[in-house]
């Protein structure tokens, strides 16, 4: 069964066709990867899923509900979180409250309550810190809770920031380049990481150039081209589709 589906999706800038009439499905429990080289449409396309812009036509059906033009946060809220090519922490705080940001997107004292300090804020304030403290030590870096994250190690800011994305409690996760900039011990570790989120029942939709990460991991991948889709399959036939291996596994894409 599908837990998200993008039907004829596409975006353009300008004189640019970032994506073109892109559809494919995600099978809930899944690891899902979409590939190609730089310019390919990939960030673009998370972009038109988790809401960070709106499409020019086509739909992106999640747990059977339309989201395209939905903002973030409530993209966010229904269970689709994601990670960002470019780490985007807050400066000025320790990882564990940037990970309690994440926990905030379920939150229920509002506003008033919040500035009053009332009871139920209280208890709700002591239960997202423990959501996060979990999620740190599920991805094995609670000790860094009271360091600052913006000081903490590139590596570290990226498991950071994918603590962040699963204490909003997701179905589905987005993962845009989660071992760029990462050694061969550090992706080994993120592989396993990502099918630890698997075995938790979240669907992971990736992003990632590393080729063997994605060959390693994935259950079905997207090839995209020039903003197009040229294949979607288990990695076995894509890896051996003509075309694939014209275009891009025979490419240098980093």
């Amino acid at each position: 069964m599908s837990i998200l589906e993008v039907k004829n999706i596409s975006k353009r800038f300008g004189g640019l066709q970032a994506v073109k009439d892109v559809s494919f499905s995600v099978e809930r429990g899944a690891i899902k990867a979409v590939i190609g080289p730089n310019g390919a449409g990939k960030t673009t396309l998370f972009n038109l899923l988790s809401g960070f812009l709106p499409p020019d036509s086509g739909s992106v059906v999640y747990q059977d509900r339309p989201i395209q033009g939905k903002r973030p946060d409530e993209i966010a809220h229904r269970g689709l979180s994601r990670t960002f090519q470019h780490i985007r922490l807050f400066a000025r705080m320790t990882a564990l409250e940037n990970v309690m940001v994440g926990c905030h997107v379920r939150s229920r004292a509002g506003f008033l309550a919040g500035m009053l300090n009332l009871p139920a804020t209280q208890r709700e304030d002591l239960a997202i810190r423990d959501r996060a403290l979990e999620m740190m030590a599920f991805i094995g870096i609670e000790g860094l809770a009271q360091s600052e994250a913006t000081s903490l190690s590139y590596g570290q800011q990226r498991s950071v920031e994918l603590a962040r994305a699963l204490a909003s409690g997701p179905a589905i996760l987005l993962l845009d380049e989660p071992a760029a900039g990462l050694n061969m011990r550090e992706t080994a570790d993120v592989a396993k990481l990502i099918s630890k989120v698997r075995d938790l029942g979240i669907t992971v939709l990736i992003v990632e150039h590393d080729m063997q990460l994605v060959m390693d991991i994935s259950d079905e991948i997207v090839v995209l081209s020039y903003g197009e889709k040229i294949a979607d399959g288990v990695p076995r036939a894509v890896q051996s589709d003509p075309e694939v291996v014209r275009v891009y596994l025979g490419e240098d894409d980093a």
